[in-house]
C-alpha cells in the first residue's frame, strides 16, 4: 500500500473474554463495547476530542442499537461531534473496518481513529417467524378490532415459536463446522493433528496469561448493578490434553475430525485498537507498536468445499505484492475457528494444485507452525466473533514488539467464504 500518510498502531485494549450466559449477560452490546472504547482512551491518554473517527464491527445486530459504533462510543465517553459507523462482514467485521480507517489516514481524511469489535452471545437477537412479523405489521396499518381478530385468525400456534439464530450460511444453508468437515474431507487433516492443535493452542494461552503478556491489554469490566468486576479470561483450560480430547465425539459428522474443544466457543467481549497517521502519533507522543503496510480482502471460488479457506486465498497474495515470502514474516496470527480450519489453510498452501487454482501456480511455502499463535488463540481465549479481529491484530502488533521481529501477517477466515490479510511491520525491530 503506498501511501503519503502511513497508518501506525498506536494500542489496543479489549474487555476479559467470557464463555456466553456469564458475568456479560446484564450488559447490552453497546455497552460491552464502550468498556473498550473507554479503557482504549485512558491507556493511551489521548484527547477524546482529537479522535476522527470510530469503527466498529459486529455480526450479531442488536436491532435497538443498529449502529452500535455511535452507542458504544457515546457510552465510553467520547464526544458527539466524532462521527461512528458500524461495520458488517462476517468475521471481519471488525477488520475491514480497521482497514477503513487505515485508507482514510492514507489519503489525509482523518488522523486518528479507533477500530473497534464487540458481541455478546448472551443477548442474541430472537426473532419471531414471519408470519407473524407480517400480521403485526398489517395490524400496526389497521388497528381495528376487525382486522386484528383476522390477523390472528391466520396464525397457528407453529408460528408462535421463536426464531433462533443459527450461524447457518445463508447462501449454503450450512453450519461453519459441517463446512469445516467438508474442507477435512477435500484436504485430509486427522483427528490426532487436530486434537494436538487444540491442546497447544491451551497451553500457549496458559503460558501468556502466566507471563502477563496479556495483563497490560485487559480492561477489567465493572457489571453495573454488581459488585463482581471481570478481570481475567474464563476460557482457557488448563487441563486440555490429548488424552481428555481423544475421548470426545465429533459434533459435525459421525466420521468427522471437529470436536466441541476443537471449535472456538460462543464468547462475549469487546476490543479496540488505535490507529493514527505516523505523523499524528510524533504530534500527540505516542509510540507506535506497528506500521500498517498493506492489506487482502478475498473469497473462494467453491462455497461448499472451500468456505474457511480465506486465509490461504488470502497470504500469499498479500505477500506476493510486497515482494515477500513466508519466512519472511516472523509473527503470525490467524484465526482458530476450528482446529481442522487452520490446519487445512496451512496445508493448502503448500500444494501446488492450490497455487495452480488462485495464485498463477506459485507456492508461497510452509507457513511456520512455530511461529504461529504462539500466545494462543481462539480456540483457547474465545471468539467473541468481530472482537476477535481486533486481538489478532493487537496480539500480532504486541509480538512484534516483544520479540524484537519485523514483519507479522494477520488473518482470518469468516462466513461466506470470505478471508482477510493483513500486513504489519515493526520499523523499530
Amino acid at each position: 500500500m503506498q501511501s503519503i500518510n502511513k497508518a501506525v498502531i498506536v494500542d489496543g485494549v479489549r474487555t476479559p473474554f467470557l464463555d456466553s450466559g456469564g458475568a456479560y449477560s446484564q450488559l447490552m452490546t453497546y455497552e460491552l463495547g464502550g468498556k473498550a472504547i473507554a479503557g482504549l482512551v485512558e491507556k493511551t491518554g489521548i484527547d477524546k476530542g482529537s479522535i476522527d473517527l470510530v469503527t466498529m464491527g459486529t455480526v450479531l445486530h442488536e436491532i435497538e442499537t443498529s449502529n452500535v459504533a455511535r452507542e458504544s462510543m457515546l457510552s465510553a465517553g467520547l464526544p458527539s461531534h466524532i462521527p461512528a459507523y458500524t461495520t458488517s462482514m462476517a468475521g471481519l467485521s471488525a477488520s475491514v473496518g480497521f482497514a477503513n480507517l487505515c485508507d482514510m489516514i492514507a489519503l489525509g481524511r482523518i488522523e486518528v481513529g479507533i477500530a473497534a469489535g464487540v458481541e455478546s452471545f448472551s443477548d442474541i437477537p430472537i426473532r419471531y417467524s414471519q408470519k407473524i412479523r407480517r400480521a403485526a405489521m398489517k395490524v400496526r396499518q389497521d388497528s381495528s378490532a376487525k382486522n386484528i381478530l383476522k390477523n390472528l385468525a391466520s396464525l397457528r400456534p407453529a408460528d408462535l415459536k421463536p426464531e433462533m439464530p443459527t450461524g447457518t450460511d445463508f447462501t449454503t444453508r450450512k453450519t461453519m463446522g459441517v463446512c469445516a468437515e467438508q474442507m477435512v474431507e477435500k484436504f485430509n487433516v486427522s483427528r490426532e493433528a487436530c486434537d494436538a492443535f487444540t491442546v497447544r493452542s491451551h497451553q500457549l494461552a496458559i503460558q501468556a496469561i502466566e507471563q502477563g503478556l496479556f495483563a497490560d491489554t485487559i480492561v477489567p469490566v465493572q457489571v453495573p448493578g454488581s459488585s463482581t468486576t471481570v478481570k481475567h479470561d474464563n476460557t482457557p483450560r488448563k487441563n486440555s490434553n490429548m488424552e481428555q480430547l481423544a475421548g470426545m465425539r465429533s459434533i459435525f459428522s459421525k466420521s468427522g475430525v471437529i470436536t466441541a474443544a476443537g471449535s472456538s466457543r460462543f464468547t462475549d467481549g469487546s476490543a479496540a485498537l488505535m490507529v493514527t497517521s505516523l505523523q499524528a502519533a510524533t504530534r500527540l507522543g505516542l509510540t507506535p507498536l506497528a506500521e500498517v503496510v498493506d492489506y487482502q480482502l478475498s473469497g473462494v471460488n467453491s462455497l461448499e468445499q472451500e468456505m474457511l479457506l480465506g486465509p490461504a486465498v488470502s497470504i500469499p497474495k498479500l505477500l506476493a505484492r510486497n515482494g515477500l515470502t513466508m519466512n519472511d514474516i516472523d509473527v503470525w496470527e490467524l484465526h482458530e475457528a476450528f482446529a481442522a480450519q487452520v490446519l487445512v489453510n496451512i496445508a493448502c498452501m503448500e500444494r501446488p494444485e492450490f497455487a495452480a487454482e488462485y495464485h498463477g501456480g506459485k507456492t508461497p511455502g510452509e507457513l511456520p507452525i512455530d511461529k504461529l499463535n504462539s500466545w494462543g488463540g481462539s480456540l483457547s481465549l474465545g471468539n467473541p466473533f468481530a472482537a476477535t479481529g481486533i486481538r489478532l491484530l493487537t496480539t500480532a502488533a504486541r509480538r512484534l514488539q516483544h520479540e524484537k521481529k519485523r514483519y507479522a501477517v494477520v488473518s482470518s477466515c469468516a462466513g461466506g467464504g470470505l478471508g482477510a490479510a493483513i500486513l504489519l511491520e515493526n520499523t523499530q525491530h
